[in-house]
């Protein structure tokens, strides 16, 4: 008789329970999910970088496979003399084995009027749309003001999404210091002097005593005395195990369903991981220690006799744009300890060694303004220490031993890493990622990473394809320097062979960069995409899509009727785009120069969807219309986008221009990005969205409009010069020598002498530019590439086929009944 296959019941739906879930997909046990939240599980970690994008999907973990996830199902009872598991919807699933991943609650503080509406706890998506809902709502000129109550670590991050709203916030922490229990004092010191340099108020040392409502404001008042006027108030003082299952199992001494080193409870059927557990006593708020859980139970449930190793409690972070790092003994709390300090109160780092008392072993260390050396310290804790650590300024490029952690996440040691690059299953970072999970969780061991790689005289090749041997960089300063304006030119003095769909456009993007005419005149259009050859996105069902500019998002009456007219004569499908212009879709190639001529006739011009270039400037309403706003965004905006239409660059471009710091245009979210102060404007560069979204860095702050887009054309022209193929600006930036600091010394203070030729570039591309479509529609030879069938021009598509959907024209998908085209 065939062995009748057992059931597993997960009861959380977490980054803790996701692991888990991921590690038995292959597994012989069928998995059932209760997820009390209605979306897919997410990364809790980066919960802050929400306010960027306000795109939950951004956050979301891998999807799950092999498993029945039963989304917003809340598990409100176990029956374990039944096995049972019921569901708020009156669902019972029976199990073989259970593991609870409940996570845990936020820890609201027994004060008076906390319950009041504006009052607000940080743990998931929903409480962030709430908080959002609130400051919203306000009614308040300028800035608004907030409260965080809770000045640890999930309080400095709930700090930071205020800020993200437009908020000012207060934080109020009981403890004498910010982050108590990972930052000894000096460096809490100096943390609180650099975050209240952002727009925070810190109050420590104190508390709320009671919180009221005053009309459409909340009144705090601090036991100190203080009393703040209000908007919205935050509870991020701690989080508890959430154990509000009545499973009848013994708990913790702080709380947490009691489990011994296997994860597993009283109940051999139950065990239990990540917030909600305590191991052997002891609970953990970190998720590596929650990875290490889910390791161990899905271990013991193939039948292996794994158990908990312990957890690292070190921590890596950014706060509010600061680096914060603490890891081993940390406060100096071993016997005899001794502690090296440097503190540069001038540069604004702090940097603690605790090592043994006879200064042979490193036993913990704190690190803020400047953590880029806990990827070396980090794994040398409990080793002898090198002396040259022990001087101020030490280096701290030291040896690493084997087996020495580098992704405390997933428990990945250096020796697993070497094995890896050395054994030629991994020669980049990605195959790294992809074969030993190493920074895939909080991301901090990514540099060391790196290094190993050189280490093992792994060599990153920069050859831009087969054909050629030099990077994209390279290839541009070749054509640049010798006035090659051909690809058969180029390949035939410095390449190999006819070239490939990888060489060809990027060469086609260098020649348009600098200015070699018309992309689809002469040679240049062999060397097209689709989308660049027809000057439009290729669709699914084989249409393609219209986008003209529409700079900053403004627009008239008459042309928007020229749109609407547009789409009626040819049918097509209309949808407002992110960046602020329409999109028509469902042209066939034919039809491109028919729509393409009313466009231009009314005004309009290529917005450049297609192409490697600059897509749109978004704005907000700036002080045009806005209370709120400071400077003439939209104004900005529209001559940021004329100015830059038509840069031909490795990859797409986007931008965003914000009248005030409430940031409804995103900026931080753009590959450039300008957000109006009382007295100019600040630069952030380097951010975009996407599978790894970004948040952009400041480059320079209160710079009036000249000196802005005097910085914009050196940093364009230069990132245009300097990236690879199909490298955005965020993924430059980071992989730039020197970071943001060397991009700074190039663009701001011209370090390398280069503006003035940068600033020149540029202003050629300014004089040059010419509308793309236009081009097309005064060129007979240009206009007859643009036919669906070359032998027979004026034939449309007969494969091509539409259905209605909510009263317009979209492809037809399989069983779906078309309608007549």
């Amino acid at each position: 008789m065939a062995e009748t296959t057992q059931t597993l019941v997960v009861i959380g739906n977490g980054m803790v329970g996701h692991r888990l879930v991921e590690i038995l997909r292959d597994s012989s046990w069928r998995i059932v999910v209760f997820g009390e939240e209605s979306r897919p599980a997410y990364d809790r970690v980066a919960l802050s970088s929400y306010v960027d994008t306000w795109s939950s999907a951004d956050l979301e973990l891998t999807p799950l496979t092999g498993c029945e996830l039963r989304l917003g199902e809340k598990a409100v009872s176990v029956d374990r003399e039944r096995r049972v598991v019921v569901g708020a919807s009156g669902i019972e699933v029976e199990y073989d084995a259970l593991v609870l991943a409940t996570g845990s609650v936020p820890f609201v503080p027994p004060v008076p009027g906390r319950d009041l509406p504006g009052c607000h706890v940080y743990r998931t998506i929903d409480d962030l749309d709430d908080i959002r809902a609130t400051v919203e709502a306000a009614d308040r000129p300028g800035r608004h003001s907030g409260m965080v109550l809770g000045g640890g670590l999930l309080g400095l991050e709930a700090a930071n999404a205020l800020r993200g709203m437009g908020v000012s916030p207060h934080v109020v922490e009981l403890a004498p210091r910010l982050m108590p229990i990972q930052v000894d004092e000096g460096g809490a010191g100096l943390l609180k002097r650099l975050v209240e340099k952002l727009d925070l108020t810190v109050h420590t040392g104190t508390s709320a005593s009671s919180i009221e409502r005053d009309g459409a404001r909340l009144i705090a008042k601090l036991a100190n005395g203080v009393e703040l006027d209000l908007d919205v108030v935050v509870f991020s003082a701690g989080i508890r195990p959430r154990t509000d299952l009545d499973l009848g199992l013994e708990l913790g001494p702080r709380g947490g369903y009691l489990v011994d080193a296997a994860c597993r409870t009283a109940d051999p059927r139950v065990f239990a991981i990540g917030e909600c557990a305590a191991v052997e006593g002891v609970a953990y708020g970190l998720v590596a220690p929650g990875y290490a859980m889910a390791e161990v139970v899905a271990d013991q449930l193939d039948g292996g006799a794994k158990t908990f190793p312990g957890a690292d409690v070190s921590t890596k972070l950014k706060l509010l744009g600061v680096d914060v790092a603490s890891f081993g003994d940390a406060h100096a709390t071993t016997e005899g300890a001794l502690e090296v300090v440097v503190n540069n109160a001038v540069a604004g780092t702090y940097s603690k060694l605790v090592v043994s008392d006879d200064a042979r072993t490193l036993l913990g260390g704190v690190l803020v303004g400047d953590a880029s050396a806990y990827g070396s310290l980090r794994p040398l804790v409990g080793r002898e220490v090198p002396a040259a650590l022990l001087q101020p300024g030490g280096a701290v490029d030291v040896e690493m031993p084997a087996d020495a952690q580098v992704c405390s996440c997933h428990a990945v040691t250096k020796q697993t890493v070497t094995d890896a690059i050395q054994s030629g299953v991994a020669c980049d970072i990605a195959e790294l990622k992809a074969c030993t999970k190493a920074g895939t969780g909080c991301g901090s061991c990514v540099p060391m990473l790196k290094k190993l790689l050189t280490d093992c005289g792994v060599e990153q090749s920069k050859a831009l394809c087969e054909h050629f041997t030099y990077s994209r960089a390279e290839l541009f300063e070749i054509i640049r320097a010798t006035r090659i304006t051909t690809f058969t030119a180029l390949i035939e003095k410095h390449g190999t062979g006819r070239g490939c769909d990888i060489c060809k456009p990027a060469v086609a993007s260098i020649l348009a960069s600098l200015g070699n005419g018309h992309i689809l005149g002469t040679e240049q259009v062999s060397l097209q995409d689709t989308n660049d050859k027809f000057l439009a996105n290729l669709q699914r069902n084989g249409t393609y899509s219209v986008v003209p500019r529409i700079p900053g998002g403004e627009i008239t009456p008459e042309k928007l009727i020229v749109i609407g007219e547009v789409a009626r004569d040819y049918g097509l499908y209309t949808k407002i785009t992110g960046g602020q212009r329409i999109d028509l879709f469902g042209a066939t190639v034919d039809q491109l120069p028919e729509i393409w001529r009313r466009l231009v006739d009314a005004g309009f011009e290529s917005g450049h969807a297609y192409g490697k270039a600059l897509r749109t400037v978004k704005s907000c309403v700036g002080t045009t219309w806005c209370r709120y706003g400071v400077q003439d965004s939209v104004g900005l905006a529209i001559e940021l986008e004329l100015r830059y239409r038509g840069l031909r660059s490795p990859h797409k471009l986007k931008s965003a221009v914000s009248g005030c710091a409430r940031e409804c245009a995103e900026a931080r979210g753009k590959d450039f990005g300008v957000i109006a102060t009382e007295n100019g404007w600040n630069l952030y560069v380097g951010g975009n969205g996407g599978f790894t979204p970004r948040h952009a860095d400041l480059l320079v702050s209160d710079v009036d409009t000249s000196e802005l887009i005097k910085i914009i054309d050196r940093f364009l022209m230069f990132y245009i010069r300097t990236a690879d193929r199909l490298q955005r600006t965020s993924a430059w930036l980071e992989g730039l020598d020197g970071g943001l600091e060397h991009l700074r010394e190039v663009v701001v203070d011209d370090k390398l002498g280069i503006c003035d030729e940068l600033e020149a570039a540029m202003a050629a591309h300014v004089d040059d530019y010419a509308d793309e479509w236009r081009g097309v529609l005064e060129d007979p030879e240009k206009l007859a590439r643009f036919t669906s069938f070359v032998n027979a021009p004026g034939t449309p598509d007969p494969t091509i086929s539409f259905r209605a959907e909510r009263g317009q024209r979209v492809p037809v998908q399989l069983g779906i009944p078309e309608v007549v085209r």
